[in-house]
């Protein structure tokens, strides 16, 4: 029998709060309760993804040189989002399993420490990038033709950096209790916000790569406060109050535990990100531009996986830590089921229509469309396996795993698309390039079988 928890100022959350919550999350039907989680989750991924990909739409206009830069400028917006949710996940995983097993462990000071230190890892990013931003942007792979508008595009960037940061770390916190309705009102806010801004950036007042980068900035601060304010709004989330920000050696062990696979993820992304750049450079800007809209496609046709991922995080966290392991096995099922069939689907869509795809980005270069085509179309191959080993990656993550979720984190990017690219490109030149991807998502999910399958049979024995 679970033991009420008493009113925790500290917590911002009363008992009736918790107890509803609780009741609600461990004991309504799991399929149920994945989706109403995974909606909102859903169609944040998805206008995040879109919103990305506008930067990449409408600077397409410009030429392929721009289109690439924006492409190199990704590498460093993925170690931004990098930080985000490392300690989005790491905060926000430590306080669903707490809530779920009715402990005062401290989640109002989690809440806290997770936000102010975020705010604080943007501000580090934003002044060393600022300072080093040409060298930076060579060292992402811009080509000296590309170099110009890279600095244009990442100053902004860059200057944005600590509210990208802080309001990922604030959707993560919302999302893990229960409340991922609000944290999609604040990020669709920002979304909205980018897509209006970029043509009038852009083509209005003519500012070209710089627009695109301003109009992101922009919206990412508005999304900041947004979720800032939903955050220490009523008492039905916890409050992000400044006398809790109480940084010691516990709380961070516990963030960089539940953290560390998100963080690893992300910077091995930027890092293969930067890898591909590097290679494709001597072989033109065309083959930049190509891999990086393939890239924001991808992006776009993941994003309801992650999505409904996302939604499972916290029926998972709930559950596991309420020991109803049945229930996460089951909820596990659910959504690996549901997402094999939405890949599959998206698959076969980017296989036939690949050139179609590529050419909504960038209409008048057959060189670029050529190689985005082909690249897309190997993609479609293995993307349905990337539902089991994302699936697998959120759920050791949220049950505190962090040693076989952070390999399997690390594992796509680090242990086999870099290596790959090494190993392919001085071989088969641009074939090599585009080759590295569905191979590196091949020998990733053979990893994956059996740190899920234990996962499932073992750890979550009843």
């Amino acid at each position: 029998m679970r033991i009420a928890p008493r009113q925790d100022a500290q917590r911002g959350l009363t008992e009736r709060t918790l107890d509803a919550k609780f009741e609600m999350m461990t004991s309504a039907p799991v399929e149920k309760l994945v989706l109403r989680m995974a909606v909102p989750t859903v169609i944040i991924m998805m206008i995040t993804a879109m919103y990305n990909a506008a930067d990449t739409y409408f600077v397409g206009y410009l030429g392929t040189t721009e289109t690439a830069a924006v492409g190199v400028s990704f590498s460093l917006m993925n170690v931004i989002q990098a930080l985000g949710f490392f300690f989005g996940q790491g905060a926000g995983s430590y306080i669903s399993r707490a809530l779920g097993s009715g402990k005062d462990s401290g989640a109002g000071k989690m809440a806290a420490v997770g936000f102010f230190s975020s705010f604080i890892a943007g501000s580090v990013v934003a002044v060393f990038g600022s300072v080093f931003l040409s060298p930076l942007a060579s060292m992402l792979g811009a080509t000296p033709t590309i170099l110009p508008y890279a600095v244009s595009y990442l100053r902004f960037v860059l200057l944005g950096a600590p509210f990208m940061v802080a309001s990922l770390m604030l959707n993560n916190l919302l999302r893990f209790q229960g409340s991922a309705f609000w944290g999609m009102i604040g990020m669709t806010c920002g979304a909205a916000l980018n897509v209006i801004l970029d043509p009038v950036f852009i083509f209005v007042l003519h500012m070209g790569v710089a627009g695109a980068a301003l109009a992101t900035m922009i919206s990412q601060t508005v999304s900041c406060i947004l979720l800032f304010v939903i955050s220490c709004a009523g008492k039905q989330n916890l409050s992000i109050l400044p006398r809790n920000f109480s940084p010691g050696k516990t709380v961070y062990i516990n963030i960089v535990k539940g953290g560390s696979p998100s963080l690893l993820r992300q910077t091995c992304m930027s890092l293969a990100a930067v890898c591909l750049n590097r290679a494709a450079g001597p072989y033109g800007d065309e083959v930049i531009a190509a891999v990086s809209i393939v890239n924001r496609v991808v992006m776009i046709a993941g994003a309801a996986l992650i999505g409904l991922g996302q939604g499972f995080q916290p029926v998972c966290g709930f559950n596991y830590g309420a020991k109803l392991y049945g229930r996460v096995r089951k909820a596990f099922r659910f959504c690996l089921c549901v997402t094999s069939v939405l890949l599959l689907a998206l698959s076969v869509l980017g296989f036939a229509f690949a050139p179609l795809v590529i050419a909504f980005f960038r209409k008048d270069d057959a060189e670029l469309i050529r190689i985005g085509a082909l690249a897309l179309r190997l993609q479609s191959f293995t993307l349905p396996l990337s539902g089991w080993i994302v699936l697998n990656n959120m759920m050791l993550q949220t049950m505190g795993k962090a040693v076989p979720a952070s390999i399997l984190a690390f594992a796509r990017q680090g242990l086999f698309l870099i290596p790959l690219l090494l190993i392919l490109t001085p071989l088969f030149h641009v074939p090599g390039i585009l080759f590295a991807a569905p191979f590196a998502d091949l020998f990733t999910f053979i990893l994956s079988l059996p740190l899920g399958l234990r996962a499932l049979y073992k750890d979550l024995a009843e």
